[in-house]
């Protein structure tokens, strides 16, 4: 199905909802960070791409300061708000992400009044594939076109960042934000999340005879439950104690003296922001020279860092990786925020299916659930379809 027909059937569904006709339709994707993880909020860098996947807002603009919101993934219920109303800890469920962004546009003092919105999604919820910024982006960006402002991109995310953070309640860096609105089609972005520098990276694995796949472990994560914020917290007592702006101005020669500075509880997590940022400057280093098969090694050496010193992994992803190295895989790692969610395994072409398989078999000898599994091409960032 083409993207107008798909947007047709969204105008459809609007009408039957709201009563009229949309103005248009906003996707923003989903994505998966190829490496560069719990490294945004402390200034560090990230190689995210894109993905298919995407939230679609299909919007219209209000005149009486109303915000009326339906999601097909939803109860069936349209939840109305008002937008001179809005405030952190107010809107629950779904609904508090789209809020969070007209909240946002308003308090960075843009002019954004009512606007019915219809949400629908096929970026899996809960799987660390940041669905929960996916949206929020879309609402932010149907909303910057519906009102006619002229926001730049990096500047927008900063405002959707500000809605997670202080609307919803989630302490997350920057990356999801940026990824959504910034990625293009066949590339990595590589991300200096302190100044926002961005630099585009050819990434085609077919090219290379290599296919990267991402495996939905299917286990559900919340990052507004706590756990995030203590990990973002001891980074930021970490860089406090060290007497730096943040873990990101740590060098690797200065690692060691710095460790024996900390006290136990900190250091792990010290020691994986610095390692990662420098997986980070070897992956950049190896996609433009045609090395994407090393890439695999980074990938593995990362996850290892994510389950053993920053302790965010879980079974299911730590059995993933574990699985795809016997199979045969290049290299494998959890993305996301962790606590569940999916991993990204590299593999060569003629072993996709293998691999594959020897996953789901060993979720099913284990007693989980059959995990979903689909390729990561690199798509486009947040954009207008109609």
């Amino acid at each position: 199905m083409t993207g107008l027909a798909f947007s047709f059937d969204l105008g459809s569904t609007f009408a039957a909802v709201f009563g009229t006709d949309p103005t248009g339709t906003w996707a923003a994707p989903g994505r998966v960070n190829l490496i560069g993880e719990h490294t945004d909020y402390n200034d560090g860098f990230v190689l995210p791409i894109a993905l298919p996947q995407t939230v679609r807002v299909t919007a219209r603009r209000r005149t009486d300061g109303r915000l009326r919101l339906f999601s097909t993934q939803g109860d069936g219920g349209v939840v109305e708000l008002s937008v001179t109303e809005l405030a952190p800890g107010q809107v629950a469920g779904w609904a508090r992400y789209p809020a969070s962004a007209v909240w946002a546009l308003r308090a960075a003092g843009h002019h954004v009044g009512g606007a019915d919105l219809h949400v629908d999604s096929d970026v899996p919820t809960g799987a660390g594939l940041s669905s929960s910024a996916a949206l929020t982006a879309a609402t932010a960006l149907a909303c910057h076109d519906l009102y006619e402002l002229s926001i730049p991109r990096a500047e927008l995310a900063r405002i959707v960042q500000r809605a997670e953070n202080e609307f919803v309640g989630v302490p997350c860096g920057i990356m999801d934000q940026i990824a959504s609105l910034c990625c293009t089609e066949g590339h990595a972005l590589h991300l200096d999340t302190r100044d926002l520098t961005q630099h585009q990276i050819p990434f085609d694995p077919a090219a290379q005879g290599l296919r990267l796949l991402v495996v939905d472990t299917g286990v559900k994560h919340d990052l507004g439950d706590g756990a995030y914020a203590e990990l973002r917290a001891g980074c930021e007592r970490a860089a406090t104690l060290l007497g730096l702006p943040a873990l990101r101005d740590l060098r690797p020669d200065g690692l060691a003296a710095a460790l024996v500075l900390l006290p136990d509880e900190l250091r792990p997590l010290v020691r994986h922001v610095v390692s990662e940022n420098e997986r980070v400057r070897l992956a950049v280093k190896l996609l433009p020279a045609g090395r994407l098969e090393a890439l695999g090694a980074v990938l593995t050496a990362g996850h290892a860092s994510l389950r053993d010193d920053f302790r965010v992994s879980c079974p299911e992803t730590d059995l993933v990786v574990d699985t795809a190295a016997v199979a045969g895989a290049r290299g494998a790692r959890m993305t996301g925020g962790g606590f569940g969610g999916s991993v990204i395994v590299l593999v060569d072409e003629p072993d996709v299916e293998q691999v594959s398989a020897a996953i789901a078999e060993a979720f099913g000898r284990a007693g989980y659930a059959e995990p979903r599994i689909f390729p990561a091409l690199p798509a486009a960032g947040a954009h207008r379809l109609c």
